[in-house]
């Protein structure tokens, strides 16, 4: 069991990783490669765009021929396309190392969390979920930071093999763990589309990926143009967001109890959304320092979205539960990757494809689009997550 505890966490870590880390490294790639600014957004959508939309059907594929037997493959091939992408040269073949890389995650993420449903005992399960949180976090505060490192020190195609130490010991891991003993439940589609919440669920989702996703990616672009700051130095804003994250997750169970889940969502998007109007006025500062408060409220206010996704699970039936997670996680990825093309094509509408200090322009401009999306969101989160009747009556009924 400690072995899937393990693999969880690695797992959890370097899929997430993957895709933070690219951030800070992109302009170092673009120089190399000869992209511009409105191409370089399609190195993290490349990755992500298979990921999302493959996660339902490899889900089925995972059920028919075995999670375990899978989870090893995709970490094979997951390191297989770190390698691709660690000896390309050329944009079509980064690219296509990207696609390797998010077919392979589609399989590994969605199978590891179905092993730790089904083969680990209950009080275990809490243990393993918490390690893949924790290690979701460490690669949200570490990607960008290190991404930056190794372009800046050593080459950009490090960040690609950086991924293969953490494939190969999820892979030993794996082949320590014991066979599968539990057929899975299948769940089904009914109920879910028409299921208030856990639809409004999803377009909250979608409206935070939508603003958040591009600017994390973009974020040390846009201080290495503007700020003249080195890829490790322009990472590090995103470490402060996620320290803020790290700080806040522990006290959000507390808030969610006393406000409500819909409440507590509500004002994480809206504190999210104030974050990133401060960083939008602050944008002609030359130093960091005025940014930290919005950085933080960045951080704060994501963090408070977490019982989204508890709280839709919650509306739907233990048959469906599978089927529900799938549906959030791909909503989840493909609005990372939506996001990164909406918040790419309005910076460079406003700065152009030329780079320089017109990025600091276009950068603002999205940092405006992205909290417009977050104050939408808070005002939907209080309308779409508004417990049903029939619920609100059981409530009553237990007091």
């Amino acid at each position: 069991m400690a072995a899937l505890l393990a693999v969880a966490a690695l797992t959890g870590f370097v899929t997430t990783l993957d895709n933070t880390i690219i951030a800070a490294a992109a302009p170092s790639i673009g120089r190399e490669l000869g992209l511009s600014l409105a191409s370089l957004q399609w190195i993290s959508i490349a990755y992500m765009l298979p990921y999302a939309g493959l996660l339902l059907p490899a889900g089925r594929l995972l059920d028919r021929f075995g999670r375990r037997r899978l989870v090893m493959a995709g970490c094979a091939v997951f390191a297989a396309g770190a390698v691709l992408g660690g000896v390309a040269r050329s944009p079509e073949l980064l690219l296509a190392a990207r696609v390797v890389q998010g077919v392979a995650a589609a399989f590994v993420v969605p199978g590891t969390l179905s092993l730790i449903r089904t083969e680990l005992p209950e009080r275990r399960r809490a243990t393993a979920i918490a390690a893949w949180t924790a290690a979701l976090a460490a690669a949200l505060a570490l990607g960008p930071w290190l991404g930056g490192v190794l372009a800046e020190y050593l080459h950009w195609s490090w960040i690609f093999y950086s991924n293969l130490p953490f494939a190969a010991a999820a892979l030993v891991l794996l082949a320590r763990t014991p066979r599968e003993r539990h057929a899975p439940v299948r769940g089904s589609w009914s109920g879910l589309v028409t299921n208030r919440v856990f639809a409004g669920s999803n377009a909250l989702v979608l409206l935070w990926g939508l603003g958040i996703s591009g600017i994390v990616f973009f974020t040390p672009l846009a201080y290495q143009e503007s700020l003249g700051l080195g890829p490790a130095d322009a990472a590090l804003p995103l470490v402060v967001v996620a320290a803020g994250v790290i700080v806040t997750t522990p006290f959000v169970p507390m808030v969610s109890r006393a406000l409500g889940p819909r409440h507590t969502v509500a004002l994480g998007l809206l504190v999210l959304a104030v974050g990133l109007l401060q960083l939008a006025v602050v944008h002609d500062e030359t130093t960091m320092a005025p940014r930290l408060l919005g950085l933080v409220l960045a951080g704060v206010g994501s963090a408070a979205t977490a019982p989204l996704t508890t709280h839709a699970l919650d509306q739907v039936g233990t048959g469906d539960s599978g089927t529900a997670s799938g549906v959030l996680t791909t909503t989840r990825e493909l609005s990372s990757a939506l996001g990164v093309a909406l918040i790419g094509a309005v910076l460079t509408a406003v700065a152009g494809n030329t780079g320089g200090a017109e990025v600091a322009t276009g950068y603002t401009a999205a940092l405006v689009v992205a909290a417009v999306l977050q104050l939408a969101g808070a005002a939907l989160a209080l309308v779409v997550l508004r417990p049903r009747p029939e619920r609100l009556a059981v409530a009553a009924g237990r007091r």
